[in-house]
């Protein structure tokens, strides 16, 4: 691993031809992309799009191949129901994450603030959930409604110091890291009943 900069950076498309090594002529196509992902043994959603498939072809393809520090940006707005649409092209967001080791380290966007695009995108992710998930969200109408009360634009990053620490200490597993990891709960066996004689 190099850390000296600069440090590579990629869209998502050019990562997954650049490090995935994927036709770009198969990037193209909505349906292309769809049968990429299958042919690769991914299994989808029956509603997922091409920006899903995308993404679960670069976890599969690309992401423990970054090994020096690279910022993967314009990720699939299917994908990140939080963020803001890219100006130049709605199918992507203002967003980038920063791997290292072939572990993503930081996750940061710009903020959705548009209330209308924020509720489709939440009620497209509950109708993606289906009914075999055993979690059963509930569109944040809350939220959507602070938004239709105007949300300056904003931004965030979100560092994972776990792996981050991970990557100081050369640990194989985060289970290493964890402060206060979960503990699993003890079975504590009850005593057995003397016979009564």
């Amino acid at each position: 691993m190099n850390l000296a900069p600069p440090w590579r950076r990629y869209t998502m498309d050019e990562a997954l031809i650049e490090v995935g090594g994927i036709d770009p002529e198969l990037l193209k196509d909505d349906a292309t992309v769809m049968g990429l992902a299958k042919k690769n043994g991914i299994k989808l959603q029956p509603d997922a799009g091409p920006g899903k498939a995308k993404t679960e072809l670069f976890e599969l393809l690309v992401e423990e191949k970054l090994i020096d520090p690279t910022f993967i940006t314009a990720y699939p707005a299917e994908v990140s129901p939080l963020a803001r649409r890219n100006e130049d092209d709605p199918n992507v967001t203002d967003r980038f994450e920063l791997f290292i080791t072939g572990r993503e380290l930081a996750n940061a966007f710009s903020e959705l603030n548009d209330p209308v695009d924020q509720h489709e995108r939440f009620a497209k992710q509950i109708d993606e959930r289906g009914d075999d998930d055993e979690v059963h969200p509930e569109l944040d109408a809350d939220y959507v409604r602070a938004l239709e009360y105007g949300m300056p634009a904003a931004a965030g990053e979100g560092i994972g110091i776990d792996r981050l620490v991970m990557l100081l200490t050369d640990s194989p597993s985060i289970r290493d890291v964890i402060l206060f990891p979960q503990l699993k709960a003890e079975v504590v066996a009850e005593p057995k009943k003397k016979k009564k004689k």
